[in-house]
């Protein structure tokens, strides 16, 4: 008894399969930029968590912290906003730094619903010991770009975002 092989190992898939030509996928591989903002956003992460690895700190942890280093505690609706996430991911985010001591979540006192994010003597020297490793990985990652355009790199995201 003959098996007939599966769709997947056709030989000659069916026309209908092949709705979009390859040449498609070529472009927005080559042309698409949320697929290059994402891949180089992921490499950047995995450059800047390797960096701060050593101070106990991941590169979202460390934007979090240095977030909360402000003259005055913000409350979650402008971190949330700065850090692009919303609240429900910002708490979740906030929980490990809680349980390490390095920010403390209160009621505020103006708005007892509204919660104030204070960043603790323990989170500002973390943040203090990771500083120089962050601005020299920074200053490397700089450098492989053409001059003057870390600026308008900087300047096209924050259009974007």
């Amino acid at each position: 008894m003959k098996i007939a092989p599966s769709p997947a190992r056709r030989a000659n898939p069916a026309p209908e399969a092949n709705i979009l030509p390859y040449q498609t996928t070529l472009l927005v591989r080559d042309c698409c930029l949320c697929l290059h903002v994402q891949r180089a956003a992921r490499s950047l992460a995995r450059r800047f968590d390797e960096a701060l690895r050593p101070f106990g700190l991941t590169n979202g942890q460390f934007s979090l912290l240095m977030s909360l280093n402000r003259p005055e505690p913000p409350s979650m609706a402008p971190v949330a906003s700065l850090l692009a996430m919303d609240r429900t991911t910002l708490t979740a985010a906030l929980k490990p730094l809680e349980r390490r001591g390095l920010v403390k979540i209160s009621p505020d006192l103006n708005d007892r619903r509204s919660r104030i994010l204070i960043l603790t003597i323990k989170g500002k020297k973390a943040l203090a010991a990771a500083m120089p490793t962050w601005q020299s990985t920074h200053e490397e990652i700089e450098k492989l770009l053409a001059a003057g355009s870390p600026e308008n790199l900087r300047r096209n995201l924050n259009a974007l975002a």
